[in-house]
């Protein structure tokens, strides 16, 4: 008679070897967000000034990472979202149409969520509000973490 044996190790390695590859990703996506999570806000060593001549507060990408170290000025409103007409269209899966919007306010750098699907954060926290930003936060739109440097 006929024998239709299968050799199940044909198809479970590559599978197994494809969700390690995948897991193995994961932690170090998750390694890279901790690492970043625990470092220290930049500090100066000089004595403070006032802030109207101190330079303002701007935004520094660190993720994604073609983007890294990327500086982002915001003069008056800066819309953040994947929409073409917002100030700083991004392509990310994570982000809405139009996700968030920084704005600067007699010196005082704030971000508010405009009805995100994903939300926005501050130093992993979801706001819901409007929310006034310092120099060292975190800010998570999407998959997009920016840094508040000057």
């Amino acid at each position: 008679m006929y024998s239709f044996a299968t050799d199940y190790t044909a198809i479970i390695r590559p599978l197994q070897i494809i969700v390690m590859a995948v897991a193995g990703l994961f932690l170090l996506r998750v390694t890279r967000v901790a690492l970043v999570e625990m470092r220290p806000p930049k500090t100066d060593d000089a004595p403070r000034r006032s802030r109207r001549r101190s330079s303002p507060l701007g935004l520094e990408f660190i993720e994604p990472e073609e983007y890294q170290g990327h500086h982002v000025e915001v003069v008056g409103s800066l819309m953040v979202g994947r929409g073409g007409d917002c100030d700083l269209p991004l392509q990310d899966t994570y982000l809405s149409t139009h996700h968030a919007r920084f704005t600067m306010d007699d010196g005082d750098l704030l971000v508010e969520d405009l009805g995100s699907t994903n939300g926005t954060y501050v130093n992993q926290e979801l706001i819901a509000h409007r929310t006034k930003l310092d120099r060292g936060d975190i800010v998570q739109v999407g998959g997009v973490l920016f840094e508040v440097v000057r």
